[in-house]
């Protein structure tokens, strides 16, 4: 895809070569058959201009991904999202945006984006070999006609002028050479080499994510403070492997939850953010559950054991509740999780008792729907249960009890954090709905002789990511060298210089310079005029005839230069200037 040509004068002399391994633009075939439509389309789909476009399309297809939970990272938001956004769903999972990473459109994007780059940097790294190899290009004839232009005369030998303009230029780090009475130098390779380190980086980007994608893999587990957790699928509410990472692969480790430890701002104008949250835990490697070692996970601050990485993502509360039937047996005990609906941490949830037993000679099951408010107002009959701080400093658990089949024992699969009410009915009290507000310790007599319910206090509880995705060093080690090569494209100007010593007539030597760069730039004339006053030492100017002994020449170059030479504008062609 890359491309060297010349630039043609009017008078059929090529000037200079260009200055870029940029591939040159392509015009749609006209009447060249199916290979050559081909062959076109292939040109355009590894052009720059198609893989910036691909590369904008790939950044605004990853937006919903950041927007939108994902399976992949926590399918415990998905299902939350899902619950309070029923109408839409559908439409989200026909389009695959819980899913977006591995959706067939962003796929799509990634491999074209992907063959793009591909395509574009083999050729062009190839090409950019022949210039390192080849020599700089020979001065053009017209030397005047260069964007930057400087001329003296002197009484120096030719040769020797020669011989000092290249020693001084490869002091300045060019390349260059002498041939035919002339120095041709050329500088600033490193900018082609920081376009390619560029492009070779955004490759390698792209392979690290497609590695991360064929060779991941991450599960999903909430723990109430005191559980512990085996690396082991068994173990896991969700769990997601790739080709080349299964279960087989799992690290052999697991951990326990001692505490969990959250802060919060408690004036200002941010009251309520969050300050600290760390899982205390003990874990352990390999098979000995035996040999603890303490630690502590924070958000962005990850246990790392072997492989995998165990990230904390998100914490609540669990109420613990004690259920008892009406003959006083205790038929459910303990904490369950329930999930925050705000930043206040306003949470909802479900408590399923399905071994309540018999009532009037039938089996039956509770149910109960509720709120859980770490710190709840005084009155929210306006404005619904809500929490008016996340910390539990007046933690209360609003419930209302349903009775009937849970439809636990019919072997199709359950949302744990929703209640199928479609077999059950709400239990009622004075003609009203059955609804009690609880305080830690306080207790509530169900209606119709179903026993009591007790709020005995909560628990914290975390949910971890355990994850294991070996591209990671890949892809930063690709984001890093695409800085770095954009910066070296953007800050590194490609030029070249020429210098041609001709004996003239009279016994004097005329000394001419000019420059090219690939883009105008006032650093160019600069460093042209600073070559030519290093170069006055071995070719020092004569001083200036009397303008009247002056007798035009075929040649530009027969005119006699300014004792102190300046990096001009091109002449006019005709001039005798």
């Amino acid at each position: 895809m890359s491309d060297t040509r010349t630039v043609t004068t009017d008078d059929g002399e090529a000037d200079v070569e260009r200055l870029s391994t940029a591939p040159e633009e392509a015009e749609a075939p006209v009447g060249i058959g199916v290979l050559g439509w081909v062959r076109w389309t292939w040109r355009q789909l590894t052009s720059m201009r198609v893989a910036l476009i691909l590369l904008f399309l790939l950044s605004l297809a990853a937006i919903p991904g950041s927007l939108i939970p994902q399976n992949s990272q926590n399918a415990f938001k998905v299902q939350t999202w899902k619950a309070a956004h029923q109408g839409i769903t559908p439409l989200y999972e026909k389009l695959q945006l819980f899913d977006v990473y591995s959706s067939v459109w962003f796929s799509a994007i990634y491999i074209l984006l992907f063959v793009s780059l591909a395509g574009c940097i083999v050729p062009r790294t190839w090409q950019f070999v022949g210039v390192l190899r080849a020599q700089p290009p020979a001065a053009p004839r017209n030397l005047t006609r260069m964007p930057v232009y400087a001329a003296w005369r002197t009484d120096a030998d030719p040769e020797a002028v020669n011989a000092a303009a290249h020693r001084l230029l490869r002091k300045r780090r060019f390349r260059a050479t002498s041939a035919g009475g002339a120095v041709a130098a050329e500088k600033g390779y490193l900018r082609e080499v920081g376009n390619l380190l560029f492009h070779f980086s955004l490759f390698a980007l792209l392979a690290g994510f497609a590695w991360a994608s064929l060779g991941s893999g991450q599960g999903g587990k909430l723990m109430i403070e005191g559980q512990g957790f085996a690396n082991t699928t068994t173990q896991y509410d969700d769990f997601t492997g790739s080709a080349f990472y299964t279960v087989d692969d799992l690290d052999a480790f697991g951990f326990k939850l001692d505490g969990f430890t959250a802060r919060y701002q408690t004036s200002g104008e941010q009251i309520g953010s969050a300050r600290q949250f760390t899982a205390h835990i003990r874990y352990w490697t390999g098979t000995d559950d035996k040999k603890l070692t303490k630690g502590d996970i924070e958000v962005n601050h990850p246990l790392e054991i072997g492989s995998s990485k165990v990230f904390l993502i998100g914490h609540g509360y669990a109420p613990v509740v004690t259920v008892k039937n009406a003959k006083g047996e205790v038929v459910y005990k303990g904490p369950t999780p329930f999930l925050p609906q705000d930043s206040n941490l306003t949470s909802t949830g479900v408590i399923k008792v399905s071994d309540y037993g018999k009532k009037d000679g039938k089996d039956v099951d509770l149910g109960f729907n509720g709120y859980f408010l770490p710190t709840a107002p005084v009155n929210f009959e306006k404005t619904g249960p809500i929490s008016l701080f996340p910390d539990a400093a007046e933690p209360m658990l609003v419930l209302t009890a349903f009775a009937g089949d849970l439809g636990t024992d019919s072997g199709l699969p359950q949302n744990v954090y929703q209640l199928d009410t479609s077999h059950m009915t709400q239990l009622k009290q004075d003609g009203d709905i059955a609804r009690v507000k609880l305080k830690p310790g306080q207790g509530w007599e169900l209606p119709d002789g179903y026993g009591t319910v007790t709020f005995d206090g909560y628990q914290q509880w975390a949910s971890f990511n355990v994850s294991h995705r070996p591209g990671n060093a890949v892809a930063l080690a690709g984001a890093v060298c695409a800085i770095l090569g954009l910066i070296g494209s953007l800050f590194v100007q490609r030029r070249r210089i020429w210098v041609r010593v001709t004996a003239s007539p009279d016994g004097s030597t005329l000394v001419e310079l000019a420059g090219l760069a690939r883009s105008e730039s006032a650093r160019t004339a600069e460093e042209l005029a600073e070559f030519a006053v290093d170069l006055q030492d071995d070719a020092p100017a004569l001083d200036e005839p009397d303008p009247d002994t002056v007798t035009d020449g075929p040649e530009p170059a027969a005119v006699p230069a300014p004792a102190n030479p300046a990096p001009a504008n091109p002449a006019d062609p005709d001039s005798k200037e």
